[in-house]
């Protein structure tokens, strides 16, 4: 059984001012990680980005979509490399890479589902992430187009984010708990304004949802270029609101346990 989803962002892994992996954290995050849990991370494409440079002295020449092709593809392996050095050696670890098709397809869907249940029971953390190596952009909108005209429906899943990916993959297995971190102590009234962090938002899960919807209004900007920012990340999480999920959002620069535990600032969110 799956109890926890966890996601952490690209720039939440990086260390900004050395231009290199943040490795306390992939130490952090992987001494905690245990069978039970999934681990929805990215970073790929700006990790890929870091090794090229250095390995290099500049950047990946060409189009934008192939260059973030070939970062994500080069990126991956150190992703996974860095899991696995930190991850409890008694546990095994399983790479999961999904891309919109998985999760519009309910052969797919189930599929992915009973990897990850039998991956707890196994004695295995999965970590996943969006198959950005092998994503066209232009086809993936067309794909996307396409089911949402077959269901005759909006509620298509994009995946364009792994945000939203991990709010997808907690509502499959039915986890307990979503915990998203980020570069920020969770969802602020006021971004500018560090002191009007939004500690708990609770109630009926329709107040919930209405409260959420009421504080999407003051969310803008994004921690990078291509990222939806909180916003998105209070849309992505309203399916888990709805099947009764609790769902935290907190900084990665925070103890993972004090974040759960509500000892470290944070944004708890919970309907009933």
């Amino acid at each position: 059984m799956i109890e926890i989803v966890g996601k952490i962002g690209s720039m939440a892994l990086v260390d900004k001012k050395h231009g290199d992996l943040d490795y306390n954290k992939f130490a952090m995050i992987g001494h905690w990680l245990r069978p039970g849990i999934a681990w929805v991370t990215s970073g790929a494409v700006e990790i890929g980005r870091l090794d090229y440079m250095r390995r290099n002295g500049c950047e990946v020449e060409g189009s934008e979509e192939e260059v973030k092709t070939d970062y994500a593809a080069q990126g991956q392996t150190i992703l996974m490399e860095m899991y696995r050095r930190f991850i409890d050696q008694r546990y095994s670890v399983r790479q999961v890479l999904v891309q919109h098709e998985h999760f519009n397809n309910d052969v797919s869907k189930n599929h992915i589902k009973k990897l990850l249940q039998r991956a707890s029971d196994q004695g295995a953390i999965p970590i996943i992430n969006y198959n950005d190596a092998v994503t066209v952009e232009e086809l993936r909108k067309m794909e996307i187009n396409k089911i949402s005209e077959e269901k005759q429906s909006k509620n298509v899943v994009e995946l364009v984010d792994n945000d939203e990916t991990a709010a997808q993959t907690a509502c499959l297995v039915g986890a307990k708990t979503l915990l998203i971190l980020t570069t920020l102590d969770g969802i602020y009234k006021d971004i500018s304004d560090k002191s009007s962090l939004i500690t708990e938002i609770t109630g009926t899960k329709e107040d919930v949802i209405n409260k959420i919807t009421m504080y999407q209004k003051g969310c803008n900007g994004a921690s990078r270029s291509g990222a939806n920012g909180a916003f998105a990340k209070l849309e992505y999480i309203k399916p888990c609101v709805k099947l009764g999920m609790e769902v935290i959002i907190g900084s990665a620069t925070h103890d993972i346990k004090n974040i759960l535990n509500g000892s470290s600032p944070r944004t708890y969110i919970k309907g009933i």
